[in-house]
């Protein structure tokens, strides 16, 4: 790699890191989620470079199941010593709400490290159907109740929860459909089996080139560049709404700040390099944030608070 300043000034945080974690032989980065996601990819993305920065051997470990629960939880009882990290995704913060006995308390078991970037939401129609604006949906919805149908990941993820406050606030009841994962509901959207899908930025992007789909909203508070003839769902009049994905690292509480620390300069450093930058705003559609715990603390609590008030209100269970 290069040494540029920004490497130099990260050295001292990321060299504390290797007394600590001089007893543990590897670093296990635990997704809680199948292989193939925008989570495993970040993982797998941080893995190689990581082992080669700490010289350590570094591993990903996929631990699915209890919308992401079972991961964090196997990351919360390991030992606070810097050899366990999760990398996580959005459905994160929905933990507490969504489940009635969750196997992790994701606020207090956990401790954020690093807030990688976001990503807005985008609710997008299949081309063969006649839906040109989040208005035609709603139209579409009043005139037929039932009619319109829309995929999400699953149900409690972010899409599913963005779709029901967006229809609570237009009065409308839009049918939802849950898939165990993003491939599997966007072949139904393109398959004409389903009208609509709510997903991540990075899930809607890579079909556009197809002319299979259309986006109609996104759920930014700005106009992605890739997207600039979609509105946001504050132009379409839902003042202040947005629903964002999100990727970010945590350690088991307990863990030495110096661990903390060098692991979140470790990632910025990697993440931040020019080529990988790029990368994940291409593939992601991401905003980098790299924020430290503190600030991604703020962010995470308000992101439980918000959603978990969503899924109360509406009764939502996983």
């Amino acid at each position: 790699m290069t040494i540029t300043r920004r490497t130099l000034l990260a050295a001292p945080a990321i060299l504390a890191m290797t007394p600590a974690l001089a007893q543990a032989s590897k670093i296990t980065l635990v997704v809680p989620f199948p292989p193939g996601g925008s989570t495993d990819a970040m993982a797998r993305l941080l893995q190689s470079h990581l082992q080669t920065k700490l010289n350590r051997i570094v591993i990903v470990e996929n631990k699915s199941g209890a919308a992401g629960a079972l991961g964090a939880a196997q990351v919360a009882k390991s030992p606070p010593d810097g050899s366990t990290f999760l990398v996580t995704f959005d459905s994160h913060a929905v933990i507490p709400s969504i489940l009635d006995k969750p196997p992790v308390d994701v606020e207090r078991e956990l401790m954020p490290v690093l807030l990688v970037g976001t990503a807005p939401y985008v609710i997008a129609a299949g081309a063969g159907r006649p839906y040109k604006s989040f208005a035609d949906v709603v139209a579409a919805c009043k005139a037929t109740p039932g009619a319109v149908k829309y995929a999400s990941v699953g149900i409690g993820t972010l899409g599913h929860l963005a779709m029901t406050v967006l229809g609570n606030k237009a009065g409308v009841e839009i049918m939802h459909v849950p898939y165990r994962g993003g491939g599997p509901a966007m072949n139904d959207v393109l398959g004409g089996h389903v009208d609509l899908i709510a997903g991540s930025a990075a899930l809607v992007a890579a079909q556009l080139g197809t002319n299979m789909l259309r986006p109609i909203l996104q759920l930014g508070r700005e106009r992605l560049p890739g997207l600039p003839d979609t509105p946001t769902a504050i132009e379409a009049g839902f003042p202040d709404f947005e629903t964002l994905a999100w990727w970010g690292i945590f350690a088991p509480t307990g863990t030495p700040p110096d661990i903390v620390a060098g692991l979140a300069a470790a990632s910025k450093e990697i993440l931040s390099e020019p080529a990988t930058a790029a990368q994940l705003k291409e593939t992601q559609q991401m905003t980098l944030l790299l924020e430290d715990a503190p600030a991604f603390k703020t962010f995470f609590d308000k992101q439980v608070a918000i959603w978990g008030k969503v899924v109360k209100d509406n009764n939502i269970r996983a």
